[in-house]
């Protein structure tokens, strides 16, 4: 296990201080307005002084109320993991929608395919096999549509995607040219590796190999004839440290528009830009823990994006002051916040800082808004566990 660090140095939600949590039910997911507005606003600033199209991924918060902020901030539409979460934002009227997983099932996208019709949204889907264009040419077929299809490239995360120094991104876009009822759209990539990188630094330097690599891939696809009108790339980590976007056409960030733990770590991120926090109530003292009513069933067990390798499963600020504490252990429905010194009262409320944002929000029906000088409202997770 990777060693432990000692706690951000960060003023958990400050908003929470003009209200009375301990009158709320907890856990509790909050978000803080104006910290969410200005994460908005940074992706949306890169992006425009890039001259790039900004395309968020909203597996990250599954809002539609969030993904319009976007929008009306800038953004072109949105990014997705899963058809039937695309499917939410193309019926809440999302302008641009790109499916960003592979489809080997025509079947799979027939209720999205309708909905599309239905809302004149645009929707670009992926592939990075002949099976997957064979599957979306059948589906657009049946339900008589031209759909746009990026190749996917895989830039050294080794999950999906074509190798980039084979004839796989040619051969492939030459398919789905040929496809009746399908167009090629251009490239995509996902650098995920990032998220395991050492600091922020090393995260740059990926976000150019990056940037290099899918170049590279144009220029093969442009010498065959193929033109290439999209070249989207897209984490986080790599948006917030690249340094140059010569020849890129758009950015997919989706963590972007909350941020956490990892965010911290990597340095791509300052203390008072992380706009999600769990709230949580102290229910209990262990022999050297404190336990709150906020397990794995709402602070997720993940380490990190791809498994990137927190040591526990973030730090634990009590709302009323006091010394953090290092959220060492989950159970279900109870996590263990080890106890250096005095314990917190039964009954305080902490806010969590998670290490990975995007599963909490799907681990929960609504998100809290609250601070930017209004009363705290909820929203809801319009996406959440549509996972086919």
């Amino acid at each position: 296990m990777a060693p432990r660090r000692g706690p951000p140095a960060l003023d958990p939600a400050p908003a929470l201080a003009a209200l009375d949590p301990a009158a709320w039910p907890t856990p509790r997911v909050i978000v803080d307005r104006a910290r969410l507005a200005g994460n908005i606003r940074r992706v949306q600033d890169i992006a425009d002084r890039a001259g790039l199209r900004l395309r968020p991924h909203a597996k990250t918060h599954k809002s539609v109320a969030i993904a319009r902020q976007q929008v009306s901030a800038g953004a072109v539409g949105v990014t997705v993991a899963k058809p039937g979460e695309a499917q939410v934002f193309v019926e809440a009227g999302i302008p641009s929608v790109l499916l960003a997983y592979p489809v080997v099932e025509p079947f799979r996208i027939d209720a999205l395919l309708e909905a599309v019709r239905g809302q004149g949204t645009e929707l670009l889907c992926m592939a990075d096999r002949t099976e997957g264009a064979i599957a979306l040419a059948a589906a657009a077929a049946r339900h008589g549509m031209e759909l746009p299809v990026l190749v996917k490239v895989d830039v050294g995360l080794g999950r999906l995607g074509v190798d980039p120094a084979g004839p796989a991104a040619v051969d492939l876009a030459g398919t789905i040219v040929r496809a009746p009822h399908l167009r090629f759209g251009g490239i995509m990539s996902h650098a995920g590796q990032a998220y395991a990188a050492p600091g922020r630094d090393e995260v740059a330097a990926i976000a150019e190999e990056e940037r290099r690599t899918m170049l590279a891939v144009r220029d093969r696809l442009l010498a065959a004839g193929l033109p290439v009108p999209v070249v989207s790339v897209g984490s986080t980590p790599t948006v917030l440290a690249q340094r140059d976007f010569g020849g890129l056409t758009e950015v997919r960030p989706g963590n972007s528009v909350f941020l956490d733990g990892t965010a911290l770590r990597l340095g791509i991120a300052a203390a008072a830009e992380v706009a999600l926090w769990v709230l949580a109530t102290v229910v209990g003292h262990g022999p050297r823990h404190a336990i709150v009513d906020a397990g794995s069933k709402v602070l997720s067990s993940d380490l990190g994006a791809h498994g990137s390798g927190a040591p526990g499963y973030g730090w634990a600020f009590p709302v009323l002051g006091g010394p953090p504490l290092f959220v060492e252990r989950l159970s279900e429905e109870h996590g263990w916040l080890r106890m250096d010194g005095a314990p917190p009262p039964v009954g305080s409320r902490v806010a969590v800082l998670p290490n990975h944002a995007c599963p909490v929000a799907n681990l929960t029906d609504l998100l809290t808004l609250v601070g930017g000088g209004e009363p705290p409202m909820d929203i809801p997770v319009d996406a959440r566990g549509r996972v086919r």
